[in-house]
């Protein structure tokens, strides 16, 4: 593949919304331009797509570029990181977490704002630390739908109808990426060994896919979710909320436009993962992180926490 073609498979064409208003006022986030890339030094082709690296990538990746879909309107890039040792170790499998957004995971070239989580950099160091077992991370990149995917029930929003489409989003992600994964990288690939998190509307899927998919994955995160959306129906949902999955919550005290409201509802969630079982320091946290805003940076600030949650090694 030539660095030109590389380079054009890797610019987001996606419109993520910024989800963090109580009130239905949205934010568009616009696509990466090609003048907003840079380039990203094509390696090698090998049978687990493209080895790439290049700009803020930190560490081993592997990029499967414009992913098709027969659930879903919009091709995506897949950006896979694979954690120290994972070359090295033939033998070795390991566990996977699925994140949303996977454009704002890794990279400061194609995130929203030019600020990124540094999944790759956080998450490398605690594995080298021992403090964190070695987990292979899948970036989803999102799309110009990423409302409708997201979210499970439709709502109004500015006078249209906007989002519902998460059940074939969810397909997508257990029926065409996942199989795809387990077969082209060294996974292991049950429910135990399997996790999804985001934040923000990517938080809101994260609970519709423990929700619909118990058998496929045991532990989900959701940093900052968009518990506003719907009138708060996703807490209508909890009581069918499988109690064999691990829970991770969180929320900022200065997110959105109302952050007491934000705030409040996140305790009211975490309150009905309580009344439903979910027990703290077991199969539940929910960290409250003070002076916190909704956005990339405070989701990197925060992200070895969730990591720590589901990866610490058991004595």
């Amino acid at each position: 593949m030539s660095l030109k073609a590389l380079l054009t498979r890797m610019i987001v064409s996606s419109f993520s919304l910024l989800a963090c208003q109580q009130t239905p006022q949205v934010q568009a986030r616009q696509p990466v331009t090609a003048a907003q890339s840079v380039s990203t030094q094509s390696t090698q082709t090998t049978s687990t797509g493209q080895a790439v690296s290049g700009g803020t990538l930190s560490g081993h990746f592997r990029l499967h570029a414009q992913l098709n879909s027969k659930h879903l309107k919009y091709a995506r890039d897949v950006l896979v990181w694979l954690p120290p040792g994972y070359e090295q170790q033939s033998a070795k499998r390991y566990k996977v977490l699925y994140m949303h957004d996977g454009n704002n995971l890794f990279d400061r070239r194609s995130s929203f704002g030019g600020s990124e989580w540094q999944v790759d950099e956080h998450a490398g160091q605690l594995i080298s630390q021992g403090v964190i077992e070695p987990v292979i991370i899948v970036g989803v990149y999102n799309s110009p739908g990423r409302m409708e995917e997201y979210t499970w029930y439709p709502m109004e929003l500015d006078g249209q109808q906007a989002g519902g489409q998460a059940a074939a989003y969810g397909r997508f992600l257990v029926e065409e990426l996942k199989p795809l994964i387990d077969k082209q990288y060294r996974t292991l690939s049950d429910r135990a060994n399997t996790a999804v998190m985001g934040s923000s509307l990517g938080g809101l899927v994260s609970f519709y896919l423990g929700l619909q998919y118990p058998q496929v994955f045991s532990q989900i995160g959701m940093m900052s979710p968009s518990i506003w959306w719907k009138d708060r129906a996703v807490i209508n949902d909890v009581p069918k909320l499988s109690q064999s999955l691990k829970v991770w919550v969180d929320m900022g005290t200065r997110e959105g436009q109302n952050p007491e409201a934000m705030l409040n509802d996140a305790k009211n969630f975490a309150a009905a993962l309580e009344k439903r079982g979910f027990q703290h320091h077991r199969n539940l946290a929910f960290h409250i992180e003070n002076g916190a805003t909704h956005s990339e940076q405070a989701w990197a600030d925060r992200i070895e926490r969730p990591l720590r949650f589901f990866y610490t090694p058991t004595r």
